[in-house]
């Protein structure tokens, strides 16, 4: 299908060509009278020389295509509008630039380095804006962003100045629906002040008035968490905001790294980014992973069959930290407790896994 769209973008380029130029090159060479000179005749002479370049070129052109299709889908959307913007105005300024050469009289110049310095100046509209975009729309609207980041600059202000010294711990949505933080909170292993963003708790009543159920249910689950750690006294509640920015994720990026708090979360995409812009992340689950028991191997330890393994003969256990043990010999042991030798401990992103021997009496 695309081979004939190329097909025919190109007979009807060579037909707008052929009328457009045959005529002034024929003029050159002195054939300017008789049949030739109809516009009809020019547009079919055009288009059979694109179609024969169609017909030879079409495969680079396909695969021009595809590489474009590649790059489109990669590309960033902002970045495209810069690009789009950067063509339009490369086409204006070459038609706008093109109009001078058409009152010189000259054909060559009048049609060939008009169409020239058209394609030449989208080009380079195109390569402007594509490379330097960022850099022209920040110039455009500093006055109109100046503006709209006069509150959100004195919002940075106050949160630097009451708590840039103190080492509090900041709660993402994750943190708070997963729920264990509570837990935390209340064996007093956590003295520092503990920041829940209002932007945070609207985030959760958003998602309580979602229609899937889960996400309703786990909506409510972290508003009830919240309502429990306001009983506590290093919690609080922090109104501040920053109008400029709409997604959740940015606005906890951009208090922590206003205040220097830690941000404590179980999202993984936003742990890395904050990893990428020097904050501070405290994972609940590296917590979890760390306070498990730590067995060594070939310590004897009484665990309890609970169900057959994945391989033959092998039975499953489980620890009280929920670290599931795999025994060797034990699928006809289930629902007994046994005594088992530690053989292995695999540490991986799932948690701990441990390998094990019955120990036979």
């Amino acid at each position: 299908m695309r081979r004939w769209i190329i097909h025919l973008v190109m007979t009807v380029i060579g037909a707008s060509l052929g009328v457009a130029v045959v005529p002034s090159i024929l003029k050159v060479f002195g054939w300017d009278t008789g049949i030739l000179q109809n516009e009809a005749v020019d547009a079919v002479i055009g288009a059979i020389i694109f179609i024969i370049l169609s017909f030879i070129f079409a495969g680079s052109m396909l695969n021009g295509l595809k590489k474009i299709d590649s790059r489109i889908s990669k590309m960033n959307m902002s970045k495209m509008v810069f690009n789009i913007i950067g063509i339009v105005l490369g086409l204006l300024v070459g038609v706008i630039g093109s109009i001078p050469l058409r009152f010189l009289n000259v054909p060559i110049l009048s049609n060939i380095i008009s169409f020239i310095l058209v394609l030449v100046m989208i080009y380079l509209g195109y390569v402007l804006f594509d490379r330097r975009g960022d850099e022209i729309a920040r110039v455009l609207f500093r006055k109109r962003r100046e503006a709209m980041a006069t509150e959100p600059a004195e919002v940075a202000e106050e949160v630097v100045g009451e708590s840039k010294s103190d080492n509090s711990i900041l709660l993402d949505t994750s943190s708070i629906i997963d729920g264990r933080i509570l837990d935390v909170i209340k064996t007093g292993f956590i003295s520092d002040k503990i920041i829940v963003p209002n932007f945070v708790i609207l985030e959760l009543q958003l998602i309580s008035d979602s229609s899937d159920p889960l996400k309703r249910a786990k909506g409510r689950r972290g508003l009830d968490l919240v309502n429990e750690l306001t009983k506590f006294d290093q919690v609080e509640i922090s109104q501040v905001d920053f109008a400029d920015v709409r997604e959740v994720d940015t606005k906890l990026l951009k208090y922590a790294s206003s205040t220097g708090s830690k941000l404590v979360t179980n999202d993984f995409n936003l742990n890395k980014v904050a990893e990428i812009q020097g904050v501070q992340v405290l994972n609940i689950n590296d917590l979890a992973n760390a306070v498990k028991t730590q067995l060594v191997v070939g310590e004897h330890i009484n665990v309890q069959i609970i169900r057959a393994g994945s391989e033959r003969q092998q039975g499953v256990a489980y620890l009280p930290d929920g670290t599931m043990i795999v025994i060797e010999d034990t699928a006809k042991l289930i629902d007994k407790t046994v005594t088992v030798e530690v053989a292995k401990v695999l540490q991986t992103s799932a948690g701990r896994m441990i390998f094990a021997d019955l120990v036979k009496k």
